[in-house]
């Protein structure tokens, strides 16, 4: 019998920060030493629970803040991965807090084939930094930056945030100039989401400051311009990145895009590890449990800590598929869609497509289907008249 393919990209989620931001609604809770060496002996048994099915092109360490692991904990993961045969990506990236990179943990990561890493700026103006509730200050941003160049990383990510209660818009042009000047191969920027349970929303809702649509687009706008003047291709609505390569290996694509979110906007499978992570894999979707404790239990009796699974019919899934690959610049070539998912987006999508069109968010070619700058603006609400 053949052996199915093995799946390509290993997500894994680092649940622990220094302290919680003001706007962060993703699962994390602020460290203690002996929950992360308890989380990164669970996490190696499942490492161990999936590697027979794994062979990673792209690895990505989210959080959280993975880089708060300390040097003894990164090495019992990483040894783990080396002996489960999971190293050698051809991209394999760690997000880190510009205040929790030293020489030593750098190097450690070069030494066993990370060869990228995102840096989690958010702001470079010190009293936005504090509203948000960021540990770093500016100069950290510079002396990390510098100190992971002399570890030899040459394929960095900076990631930004705009539209932040307080940011006005020479605010904005100034830490866009700051932070394309440090020469990154890659720049992420988000615009601030209000989600329930966080401070900045209860702020919101006391009417402690408004939201400024219009401001908001103007930053976006400025963002893409500064960006593609400074010589980055944007290649999704949040992300650009230089081209380095003479020979383009996708349409549209620069060749230091992130390979591992690319996978995620072509509907490809993946591996999600640790608390709260989500997998997709040959269909299925998969949830772990948002609760470093209990995923802890789960792994310590050998078990995944999976707290749901989803299958979504073949249509649904094609649907979905094509409503995150419309965050792209370079949107569906035709028969990439056909070759990913089965469907035709012509026959399937047709009208959804002929209205976006026709509303100017859209374009229709004989190759495929995409979104204009107008339409990229309001990508969500695009995206869901394909969701089945």
């Amino acid at each position: 019998m053949e052996t199915p393919d093995l799946i390509q990209s290993l997500y894994v989620h680092v649940p622990f920060c220094a302290q919680k931001c003001a706007y962060c609604a993703f699962f994390s809770e602020a460290s203690s030493g002996e929950l992360i060496n308890r989380y990164t002996d669970a996490l190696v048994r499942e490492l161990e629970l999936v590697a027979g099915d794994l062979k990673p092109r792209t690895i990505f360490f989210g959080g959280g803040t993975p880089s708060i692991l300390n040097l003894k904990q990164w090495e019992t993961i990483l040894r783990a991965m080396e002996r489960l045969g999971l190293l050698g990506a051809e991209e394999f990236t760690v997000e880190c807090n510009p205040a929790t990179v030293s020489l030593d943990k750098a190097k450690l990561f070069r030494a066993y084939g990370i060869n990228r890493v995102s840096m989690g700026v958010q702001s470079l103006d010190e009293a936005l930094l504090d509203r948000l509730g960021r540990i770093h200050s500016r100069e950290m941003v510079f002396k990390s930056f510098d100190i992971l160049r002399q570890a030899g990383f040459d394929n960095l990510n900076i990631d930004l945030m705009f539209a932040i209660p307080g940011q006005t818009m020479d605010i904005w042009r100034a830490t866009l100039k700051e932070a394309i000047a440090l020469g990154s191969e890659h720049l992420s920027s988000y615009e601030v989401i209000y989600e329930e349970d966080t401070p900045l929303y209860a702020q919101l809702q006391a009417k402690e400051f408004d939201v400024d649509e219009d401001l908001a687009c103007e930053m976006y706008e400025a963002l893409v311009e500064h960006a593609t003047g400074a010589g980055y291709r944007q290649y999704e609505i949040a992300n650009f990145a230089k081209n380095q390569s003479t020979v383009e290996k996708t349409a549209g694509i620069p060749s230091r895009a992130c390979k591992h979110n690319v996978n995620y906007w072509r509907g490809g499978s993946f591996y999600g590890l640790g608390p709260s992570a989500t997998g997709y894999v040959r269909g299925v979707r998969t949830k772990n449990w948002s609760n470093t404790q209990l995923y802890c239990e789960q792994l310590e009796k050998g078990k995944r800590a999976i707290e749901a699974r989803e299958e979504l019919k073949p249509l649904a899934r094609a649907g979905e598929t094509a409503a995150f690959g419309l965050r792209m610049n370079a949107g569906w070539p035709f028969e990439d869609f056909t070759r990913a998912t089965g469907h035709d987006l012509r026959s399937e999508w047709g009208a959804e497509m002929k209205q976006l069109a026709e509303r100017g968010w859209g374009r229709i070619a004989s190759e495929g289907f995409q979104l204009t700058q107008q339409g990229l603006r309001f990508a969500d609400s695009a995206a869901e008249m394909f969701l089945r």
